[in-house]
């Protein structure tokens, strides 16, 4: 294994797991993708995006795998690489021993998921649209195809953007709204018609509402904390022409011989 700086959770503290949420530190990239850059559909050197997620399996002691994120609620399970380029879609879970499910992010909400018991594990990609659709339910569901209990399920959200630098307009709102009046608990007035939006609030509650044993967020805000992490919205307001992205990870070790 190889050491680099990480965030982790006591609920996914768990026998033959291991997990890590990744910082933007410990990798080779430059510029504005310092330091560990681990997405490949960024505008960085790719050959530096292969050593950053080199260095990150091998901090994990697994295969890593990811899937092409594109914001939806499609979750796949998978028992090792992809054959050839991954497919679209936003979770990965698997029941087998050395695969690396992660989930990349720079402001959404990364969602890692584990049954102990079953030994099921996964990753999620939960960006305010893919919330909304249902992300982390479908990667309950694909869990439970591998055997997993809800109930037994323990689900922690990883380093996102916060409610504090989260501002939406009246429009995203109601689209919140329109879809469940409960959601509106997750939004407080802004300046003028602007709101700030929960968003690891309101992903916690859908977790909750699906029926997860426990669940929490790592209450680190993405946006806020430059030093540590890749924020989409930072670099918008900054300027900058791209981002890093950051990796949150998850996998089951061997079970004991």
């Amino acid at each position: 294994m190889t050491d680099l700086p990480v965030i982790t959770s006591k609920l996914l503290d768990l026998p033959g797991i291991r997990h890590a949420f990744f910082t933007r530190q410990g990798g080779v990239s430059e510029g504005i993708y310092e330091s560990l850059n681990v997405g490949a559909g960024s505008k960085d050197d790719p050959i530096a995006v292969a050593e950053n997620r080199r260095r990150a399996a091998a901090h994990m002691g697994g295969e890593l795998v990811t899937a092409y994120q594109v914001h939806s609620a499609t979750a796949f399970a998978v028992q090792g690489p992809w054959g050839s380029g991954p497919p679209e879609g936003d979770a990965v879970v698997t029941d087998t021993a050395g695969v690396v499910c992660g989930a990349l992010a720079a402001d959404c909400a990364p969602i890692l998921l584990a049954d102990p018991v079953a030994r099921v594990v996964g990753a999620a990609h939960a960006g305010w649209k893919g919330a909304l659709t249902g992300i982390a339910e479908a990667a309950i569901e694909r869990m439970e195809a591998f055997g997993a209990q809800r109930g037994r399920i323990v689900a922690v959200v990883g380093p996102c953007i916060g409610w504090g630098s989260y501002e939406v307009g009246p429009e995203f709102y109601d689209r919140f709204v329109a879809d469940s009046a409960q959601a509106a608990r997750f939004f407080v007035d802004g300046d003028g018609d602007r709101k700030m939006f929960d968003l690891p609030g309101y992903v916690l509650d859908r977790l909750t509402r699906a029926g997860v044993g426990a669940c929490e967020w790592v209450g680190r805000d993405t946006c806020a904390e430059a030093d540590l992490f890749f924020s989409n919205r930072r670099a918008y307001h900054r300027g900058e022409a791209d981002y890093g992205r950051l990796l949150s990870a998850i996998m089951l070790t061997a079970p004991p011989s």
